[in-house]
């Protein structure tokens, strides 16, 4: 419904920031990540997100696009509603879920009230299956790359190249965009946490 809300930051509440908009106030539900990134009487733009049941209209607002995308992929997970992903994605960046859910961390999910470890289980689960789907379709669609950067991809080992693809298609990363930024990196020296953090700070 609303792809960016942008104007001036009227005000702060607990998780929640007034974006006045032409006049007009609009309370976007967020995590301490974007609060922290926000300034009162200064103009921001967050990308949003549309809840909307029955009784329910509510706007939640993110200052980057990977927390939004992890914020949906975290909703559609049973037992994880929209307050319990706020929470999650306040204790711990984008990335970070990437490489906990990769590497099936579970003690760094249960650091945010709210996600028990029988939640956490179930985070890493669905999402990781959902990452391996996903990997599928990103391959089907050309980003399983021959070569990155002049490096043969048979010289780096597989699973660097496909924990690599999974986690940028999780933060909401392009096809092309994947394959773009992969080749600016060294793949072949660096560790998967040093590819993917390198990626999301230049690219």
């Amino acid at each position: 419904m609303f792809y960016y809300l942008k104007g001036i930051v009227a005000n702060f509440e607990t998780n929640l920031a007034v974006i006045d908009c032409g006049g007009v106030g609009y309370a976007c539900n967020t995590t301490s990540r974007t609060m922290g990134a926000l300034k009162k009487g200064e103009e921001a733009k967050l990308y949003t997100y549309c809840h909307i049941r029955e009784d329910t209209f509510d706007i939640y607002g993110f200052f980057e696009k990977n927390e939004l995308s992890c914020f949906k992929m975290l909703i559609q997970i049973s037992g994880v509603g929209p307050k319990a992903a706020l929470s999650l994605l306040s204790h711990i960046s984008p990335e970070d879920l990437a490489l906990a859910i990769l590497s099936e961390n579970e003690k760094a999910l249960t650091v945010a009230p709210g996600i028990g470890k029988k939640t956490a289980q179930r985070i890493i689960l669905e999402l990781k299956d959902k990452m391996s789907k996903e990997l599928s379709e990103l391959a089907e669609n050309g980003v399983v790359i021959d070569e990155l950067g002049g490096v043969k991809t048979g010289d780096i080992a597989g699973d660097k190249v496909s924990d690599v693809v999974a986690a940028l298609s999780m933060l909401g990363y392009t096809p092309s965009e994947i394959n773009a930024a992969m080749r600016k990196v060294d793949m072949e020296n660096l560790t998967t946490e040093q590819i993917i953090m390198e990626i999301v700070k230049n690219y």
